[in-house]
């Protein structure tokens, strides 16, 4: 694989280095967000070659690359100057700017705690193999896993002040006043400590997580602070004298005590559950791990696989249950591809449960299981049952990593049954789901477009007949006014279809309705544009006019807000058409689908006049 070529390839698809705002990597996959996400052509991204997959998730776009994403992350960081301190992208909900910031500060710091469990792995191997743990080798290597986990305040110290956008060194500071070795003696004699005649709560922070998080949290306003106070001739020697100074003793009086006695209270739950209901996470998380990864909240579960990990040394939260599910991914995937008589989803299932196998499951998931829907029951059902196998044989992952075939050594461990057992809740996850995925069936694509509905006609015979699935969603066209091709839209973005496929309508009217029953997601602070949701999971982006962002909000009134739930007919917004002509800007008004990705095949009519409410997008 050339990196450095396939790096350039993504960055002319994604808009170039300067769009980047956040760089990282996983094990298998470039993370990526953007200042301008218009310009991320998604269709163009998955026919490179190196690339399996784009998904997007918490706010966050996933290029799947393999093995080789830490060679391409570091060449893409290498070809282009990447702007990587601004600010996340507000755009998206409460929820999803939350899980973004979990993923942006975890991410990066799993290489090393795989790094570290993989060795310890290792030398549990040794061990069975006849190493003395007495040995000096034995207890070099030890320590140099036991590295990754001890300093691990002082990495997410360094994520998390990128993330929040602070000086990463000095929040790698205050980690290390953590784990000082002045402070760790004063923790093993236990004589009390105080500061300012304050008393210290003496806590051995090694390998911690949360009271580095609320450190550097709190350290984003004292920077601010300390900057805003200190005079500009000395800025550069008194604002980070102050930032530490405040910063280091809260951190050791307040905040690090407190995130003890959170991360005591997870470690304590995680505990109750494996002792008391040690099958009850393990069957949910096996059962359920396809809606958790499709609605991106598997990101919330990170701060308690972190202090589990650093903890006890292993977690059975979301390991076990994922490797089940993946598997079971695979063998739905494998299960259609042997029963579907259809040539293109043979060969798309075909390969995609051989990916979900070894542990890459966007392939299967959006294009077999959820797409044809009784697969993912089956999926649900095996990663239950295998799940609930791996809880009362108490399966536990001892490292970070995507479970699949090939990272099975993320489960070799002190008990040499473990892996064991973990290879037996996969097996029967996979038998279970590939009978029953061959039991339920499925449909299968039907050879041209059927309008089922009867309504709209002369509209429907616009609509391209293709191969689709079943299932479909209609969008109702929200203005009123001519159908315009997407194509002939003057606007690259949109006549390209990188936001996604949709049409356009040239306006005669000045309202916006709902084009479907859902939910508002995103209304822009510039009015021009607003982002939908249906309750089929349709997202849908009505941008009025072109270029209208430039009018900063002028000529446009809404009348919803970023969460209100809406029917077909609400009336969402209003524009001054005639000023908005008048200033110079065309109207014309592209309707997208933003997450076409997902489907098989997005429908438009493509010519004539609607009024609001006219069918004007199939969604299959």
């Amino acid at each position: 694989m050339n990196y450095q070529e396939l790096a350039g390839q993504i960055l002319k698809h994604v808009g170039g280095g300067k769009n980047i705002t956040q760089l990282n990597n996983c094990a298998t996959r470039l993370r990526m967000n953007f200042k301008d996400e218009s310009r991320v052509d998604v269709e163009a991204l998955k026919k490179i070659q190196g690339v399996m997959g784009v998904s997007k998730k918490a706010g966050q776009y996933h290029i799947i690359i393999g093995p080789d994403v830490a060679n391409v992350c570091n060449a893409i960081k290498k070809t282009a100057h990447i702007d990587t301190a601004n600010s996340p992208n507000k755009s998206h909900g409460k929820v999803e700017q939350v899980l973004d910031i979990f993923a942006s500060i975890f991410t990066p710091v799993i290489p090393a705690i795989t790094a570290a469990g993989m060795i310890k792995a290792i030398l549990v191997l040794c061990v069975l193999l006849g190493m003395s743990k007495e040995s000096q080798g034995y207890i070099i290597v030890n320590f140099i896993a036991d590295a990754g986990f001890y300093f691990l305040p002082i990495m997410l110290a360094f994520s998390t002040a990128l993330k929040l956008g602070c000086n990463p060194y000095l929040a790698a500071m205050i980690g290390g006043v953590l784990l000082h070795p002045k402070f760790a003696g004063l923790v093993s004699a236990g004589d009390p400590v105080s500061f300012l005649s304050i008393p210290i709560k003496l806590v051995n922070y090694g390998s911690s997580v949360i009271p580095i998080i609320l450190a550097v949290w709190f350290m984003t306003y004292v920077e601010r602070f300390a900057d805003r106070i200190s005079p500009k001739p000395i800025k550069f020697l008194m604002k980070p004298v102050l930032t530490v100074l405040i910063v280091a003793p809260v951190t050791l009086i307040v905040l690090g005590p407190l995130g003890s006695n959170i991360g005591t209270v997870i470690a304590t739950g995680t505990d109750f559950l494996n002792t008391h209901v040690s099958w009850l996470v393990p069957t949910l998380m096996g059962a359920f791990m396809p809606l958790l990864v499709l609605t991106g909240m598997h990101w919330s579960f990170l701060p308690i696989l972190m202090t589990s990990y650093t903890t006890y040394g292993y977690e059975a939260v979301m390991g076990p249950g994922s490797l089940v599910s993946n598997i079971c991914q695979g063998a739905a995937s494998l299960s259609v591809a042997l029963k579907t008589k259809n040539k293109t989803l043979k060969q798309l299932a075909g390969s995609a449960g051989i990916t979900a196998l070894m542990g890459i499951t966007e392939p299967a998931m959006y294009g077999v299981t959820l797409r044809l829907k009784r697969p993912l029951i089956a999926v649900i059902i095996g990663g239950g049952t295998g799940g609930f196998y791996a809880g009362i044989m108490g399966v536990v992952r001892y490292t970070s990593g995507t479970p699949g075939l090939l990272s099975l050594p993320i489960f070799i461990g002190e008990n040499p049954m473990n892996i064991v057992h973990a290879c037996i809740a996969a097996a029967i996850g996979f038998v279970v789901t590939f009978i029953l995925t061959w039991i339920l069936g499925f449909e299968e694509p039907e050879d041209e477009f059927n309008d089922t509905d009867g309504q709209n006609e002369k509209q429907a015979d616009h609509i391209n007949k293709k191969s689709i699935l079943s299932n479909k969603s209609i969008v109702y066209s929200p203005i009123q006014g001519e159908i315009v091709a997407l194509s002939k839209v003057n606007d690259e973005t949109f006549a390209k279809e990188i936001t996604g496929k949709g049409v356009a309508i040239a306006p005669s009217g000045n309202q916006v309705v709902a084009p479907f029953d859902g939910e508002v997601v995103t209304v822009f602070k510039t009015k021009h544009a607003i982002g939908l949701r249906n309750n089929d999971g349709v997202e849908l982006l009505i941008h009025i006019g072109i270029d209208t962002v430039a009018l900063e909000g002028k000529y446009f009134t809404v009348h919803v807000k970023d969460g209100d739930a809406i029917k077909k007919g609400d009336l969402l917004m209003t524009f001054d058409k005639a000023m908005i002509e008048q200033e110079g800007y065309d109207c014309i008004s592209p309707i997208i689908v933003t997450n076409t990705q997902v489907y098989a095949e997005v429908f438009s009519v493509d010519e004539g006049s609607a009024d609001a409410g006219d069918r004007i997008i199939t969604v299959i």
